[in-house]
């Protein structure tokens, strides 16, 4: 599965639905709102070229890690310090493989998927640059 949605997900049915045959090692990944003295966290985001993004790094990180299944689920909207924001689930017949999958899932949504976080503080807000502040910039 790889959306953009307003929903949280089951992240234990991902789980199962990543086990297959062959399947040695499941990693996931589930990026939340942190505490940085932040009331909630806004996410935008150009939905249809994120997600024709999302897919393309699914593509690649399955012909280059060996994986065997990719799920990426990027929430938006207004979420709660403890919510979660991006999770990625993805197999491979052996645990490196899983791991580094992972990873360059992450690594690659950093670089340019266009979606942007807003932190919002008790004195207002600011968009934030940055790690997991994907795309061209947006402006406060």
């Amino acid at each position: 599965m790889i959306a953009i949605q307003h929903e949280d997900v089951d992240i234990g049915n991902l789980i199962s639905a990543a086990k297959s045959a062959g399947t040695g090692a499941v990693v996931v990944f589930d990026g939340v709102v942190r505490d940085d003295n932040i009331r909630e966290m806004e996410l935008e985001a150009y939905e249809e070229v994120a997600l024709r993004e999302l897919e393309k790094i699914a593509g690649d990180a399955t012909r280059l890690h060996n994986l065997l299944h990719v799920d990426i689920i990027h929430r938006i909207g207004r979420l709660s310090v403890s919510e979660n924001i991006l999770i990625i689930v993805v197999s491979a017949g052996h645990r490196p493989d899983a791991y580094a999958g992972s990873r360059y899932i992450i690594e690659e949504i950093k670089k340019g998927v266009p979606i942007w976080k807003k932190e919002l503080t008790k004195d207002g807000g600011r968009w934030v640059p940055g790690e997991h502040a994907h795309g061209a910039g947006k402006n406060s």
